[in-house]
């Protein structure tokens, strides 16, 4: 099979082209990363440092902050990057990780570990005589598994989608990471 792809880079066009704004962005960016890997870690260490973890509810809030962590460490640190820099680029295999990371992987594992949640307290509030029994530690074990393999389900899909689309024209992508909707707008396909 030939290489149709002439393009092994993309140009990130970002949030705006005025310098003075774009530090301003990072750092609010920079404020709210921290933020949210404070919050996270903390979530993390007093749920594992307490009897937290034994209760259906807390371990799913666990591998929800972790999955949020993993989440928000795929786009982040690249687009504080981009921020301050002049030019603004990804290859082509680091925007394709990126696009099956980010939005669609640990994503995809954070909303379904909110539906698992729900049905958690589903459970603790209509069945509250059996929740122990329904909750069980392997049942947590299950969610967490099910999530995962949802996550990586839906990115596969997505990711094999962009993965054989030629990119033969223009590289500039009119976003701040690498997703799905603007490579299709690049690809020579339609």
């Amino acid at each position: 099979m030939e290489n149709r792809n002439n393009v092994t880079v993309f140009i990130l066009l970002g949030f705006s082209q005025n310098q003075n704004i774009e530090v301003l962005c990072f750092v609010s960016f920079l404020f709210c990363y921290i933020a949210i890997w404070m919050g996270n870690v903390l979530i993390m260490i007093s749920i594992r440092c307490t009897q937290l973890i034994n209760q259906p509810m807390y371990f799913l809030l666990n591998y929800l902050s972790l999955s949020d962590l993993c989440y928000t460490s795929t786009v982040t640190p690249k687009l504080m990057a981009d921020l301050l820099a002049e030019r603004k680029t990804i290859s082509y295999n680091n925007c394709m990780i990126q696009l099956f990371t980010t939005t669609h992987f640990f994503g995809g594992v954070e909303i379904f570990i909110l539906t698992g949640m729900a049905y958690d307290r589903y459970v603790a509030i209509c069945k509250p005589l059996h929740y122990a029994v329904i909750m069980s530690r392997q049942r947590c074990h299950t969610i967490i598994m099910a999530c995962c393999t949802g996550g990586f389900i839906h990115s596969a899909s997505q990711f094999l989608i962009t993965i054989f689309l030629p990119f033969c024209g223009p590289n500039e992508i009119d976003h701040y990471f690498c997703d799905v909707y603007p490579l299709l707008k690049l690809a020579c396909t339609e």
